[in-house]
């Protein structure tokens, strides 16, 4: 009886921290609207005055002018930095971006600073929904030379893919979530780094949708992802579907370890190897599933202890399919948190991590650090030893160990953090 009690005053508690309290709440809406306009006027700047680097763009406009003079074949859509290796979204989007600036660097560098200022809002909106930090802690997500230069200065498709990411999780907090998978398969049809999210956003689905929505649910959100998919590709899987499903969802890429910010530490003939990528494989799934069974799903008994009490009482698949949901939802800081913390143990499992793979996850750091219960010097100083290591450029064995360290102080700070009560019930 006591239990219940106290579940009920944490769930109350939860439930009145989700509610605008008074003025002092709109502290944090108030200077993120300032971040928003004061990082616009610093990517004008940008634009305006630092150098447009060259690398991949040339490629992407040479793979787009492939497709749009009708080249289906994946094999044979190339550019001047090698084949064509993104799922079809990523050929509409800068097919798109070629018809509005007729392919000319500077027209989509602005186009690239909206959409930075796109991404920004939308993750800011993340921020203060949660309330995970306090209202000044919001500056830090525009200080990242780095990621700057990926938007505007680099117009790497990790922009785009990223953006969608966040729309996606925006449409989650607020429960819609039907239109947020679909969101989530776009911008993993630009580029397939996204797919690190796909553990716990599963996770999520298994928590929330089968409790709150039935398993039938399940099965039409997950349905209608796939079809996005599928209708992105059509045009490729009708004429050349082997050429275009082992190029454009090729999770066994060997990344150059010249190139790598990770790892560097390590012989570049270890890096290349099989033995290496599966133990990363195998450390990358183990550390999730030890994460879901003590840390996401410890309230409901852990994994096996969850799965036990949904499904024990079925006992058929017609009468799983119809039960009735119960009455629950999730609490947005727990979706963020689920979702932001398997990315990043992605990241720290990645045997290869390039310069704009920094997008992938620098928008989370600021909350997984204030996460953990380090002191604020600290997370501080974590934040910006992390941005030093991916402004060293080439990476060096040093640069990249001490990422590596920096990524596991991290994640061991979140792991020993206590794991708040993530539902929040419809009554209260």
């Amino acid at each position: 009886m006591a239990r219940a009690e106290k579940k009920r005053a944490v769930r109350t508690a939860t439930a009145a921290a989700e509610r605008p309290s008074g003025m002092s709440d709109r502290r944090p809406l108030y200077f993120a609207a300032f971040l928003v306009l004061a990082d616009a006027a610093l990517v004008a700047l940008i634009i305006a005055f630092v150098p447009y680097t060259k690398i991949d763009w040339d490629a992407y406009m040479s793979q787009v002018d492939a497709f749009l003079e009708g080249e289906r074949d994946y094999t044979k859509i190339e550019g001047d930095t090698g084949p064509l290796v993104y799922p079809a979204g990523f050929l509409y989007v800068y097919s798109a971006i070629k018809f509005l600036t007729g392919g000319q660097v500077f027209p989509a560098q602005i186009l690239f600073g909206v959409l930075y200022i796109v991404n920004l809002s939308l993750v800011l909106l993340l921020y203060v929904k949660t309330e995970v930090l306090p209202w000044w802690a919001l500056g830090l997500l525009c200080l990242s030379k780095r990621v700057h230069s990926i938007f505007v200065l680099r117009l790497f498709n990790d922009g785009f893919a990223m953006t969608l990411l966040h729309a996606a999780m925006v449409l989650i907090i607020y429960h819609k979530w039907y239109l947020g998978l679909i969101v989530f398969s776009g911008a993993v049809s630009v580029k397939m780094n996204v797919l690190l999210f796909a553990p716990s956003l599963l996770l999520l689905m298994v928590k929330l949708l089968v409790q709150a929505m039935s398993i039938k649910g399940v099965f039409f959100a997950l349905f209608g992802a796939a079809v996005v998919q599928v209708l992105l590709g059509m045009p490729f899987l009708l004429s050349h579907p082997v050429e275009y499903i082992s190029r454009a969802f090729n999770l066994g890429r060997v990344f150059i370890h010249f190139w790598s910010v990770n790892f560097k530490f390590i012989p570049e003939k270890l890096f290349v190897s099989k033995e290496l990528a599966i133990a990363l494989l195998i450390l990358h799934l183990t550390t999730l599933m030890v994460f879901a069974h003590y840390k996401w799903l410890k309230h409901e008994g852990g994994l096996f202890g969850f799965l036990n009490s949904r499904f024990k009482h079925a006992k058929s698949i017609l009468q799983l399919f119809s039960s009735k949901p119960r009455p629950c939802i999730l609490s947005k800081e727990h979706i963020v948190t689920v979702m932001f913390v398997s990315n990043f143990i992605g990241i720290v499992c990645a045997r290869s991590l390039h310069y704009q793979f920094y997008s992938w996850y620098f928008y989370s750091l600021p909350f997984l650090l204030w996460k953990t219960h380090f002191p604020t010097p600290l997370r501080i100083i974590l934040f910006l030893g992390v941005e030093l290591c991916w402004n060293i450029y080439p990476s060096t064995a040093y640069s990249s160990l001490l990422l590596l360290f920096l990524h596991i102080s991290v994640l061991l700070g979140i792991w020993f953090s206590p794991t708040k009560y993530p539902y929040i019930d419809k009554t209260t």
